[in-house]
């Protein structure tokens, strides 16, 4: 009988939660905003499957919809999505084995001959003892420690065919053996060993019961109280006269000198094109030469334009 069929197999008339499973049902339900309970269809699918012998009927997903309020194709559409959830019996260890690219080519393929010698099936099959179920999955996600096989709710990483027939052995005798890498390697850091951080002053994954508090030893710089340097100060041009007003403050502060500054205060006055093309100058400051002065002759000769022009 293969692993997720539903076709051939005998499903139980009802199905209803335990009241500890209900009310944790209930709880999961909660987590969601008003509205928003179908969210919920995965855990409560898993919660469902784990009282149900490790396999999930029909009856159990109808009941899961009721719960949620959601139409019964739209829970067989996650129910039979996702290879988590067996629609047929199961054994009561089921392996998984990854045989995604990862996993192929770090030796997959002698992972699933082991299993299938040790235990004495084949993909899709359980043994007769009710026991083991082993079937094929694609990725797990542990790609970095490849070849990966998932049995129960447990990964176990860094195989070869030795090592895993060692597990099923040792899981078969009721023993729990150690989850994760099986070649001592700790999460995924390379299989080499740590090539940073290699002289730590302290253990970081030790556990401390008081937080340590570690102070600097004071120095030069730190001894010194640290003033905040003045604002810049706005160069201004003094009236009549050449140089900016401020430029002695400018330079104690490190400001560099305005264009306006750069510019000389007596220059050829400009024709009308030639001032239009000029750039435009920075905003806040004016020179005395970017501004004429006015003088009496120049007074009398604007009021007397109007008389020349009529």
């Amino acid at each position: 009988m293969t692993l997720g069929a539903a076709t051939d197999v005998e499903q139980p008339r009802d199905f209803a939660f335990t009241s500890d499973n209900l009310a944790l049902a209930q709880r999961i339900i909660a987590k969601y905003p008003p509205g928003r309970q179908a969210s919920a269809v995965l855990p409560l699918l898993d919660l469902a499957q784990r009282q149900h012998d490790n396999w999930l009927p029909r009856a159990a997903m109808d009941a899961v919809a009721q719960l949620l309020d959601m139409p019964r194709i739209r829970v067989y559409e996650v129910a039979t999505f996702y290879s988590m959830f067996n629609r047929a019996p199961s054994g009561r260890h089921r392996v998984q084995v990854c045989t995604t690219t990862p996993c192929w080519l770090r030796g997959s393929d002698a992972i699933v001959a082991a299993c299938e010698r040790t235990l004495g099936i084949r993909m899709g099959e359980t043994t007769a003892d009710g026991e083991f179920t082993l079937s094929e999955v694609e990725c797990l996600g542990a790609c970095v420690n490849a070849p990966v096989v998932q049995i129960g709710d447990d990964y176990y990483e860094d195989l070869d065919a030795a090592r895993l027939e060692a597990l099923l052995d040792a899981i078969g005798r009721g023993e729990a053996p150690l989850a994760g890498s099986q070649i001592g390697r700790r999460g995924s850091c390379a299989v080499t060993g740590p090539t940073t951080l290699q002289a730590l002053p302290f253990d970081p994954l030790a556990q401390e019961t008081e937080p340590q508090t570690v102070q600097a030893e004071p120095s030069a710089d730190t001894a010194i109280p640290l003033v905040p340097a003045a604002a810049p100060v706005a160069a201004v041009v003094a009236p009549g006269s050449g140089a900016p007003a401020g430029t002695e403050a400018a330079e104690k502060v490190g400001a560099e000198p305005t264009k306006a500054e750069a510019k000389p205060a007596a220059r050829k006055p400009r024709s009308k094109m030639a001032q239009a093309d000029a750039p435009v100058a920075e905003v806040g400051v004016e020179t005395a030469a970017a501004k004429p002065k006015k003088t009496g002759t120049g007074k009398a000769r604007a009021k007397s334009k109007p008389a020349q022009e009529s």
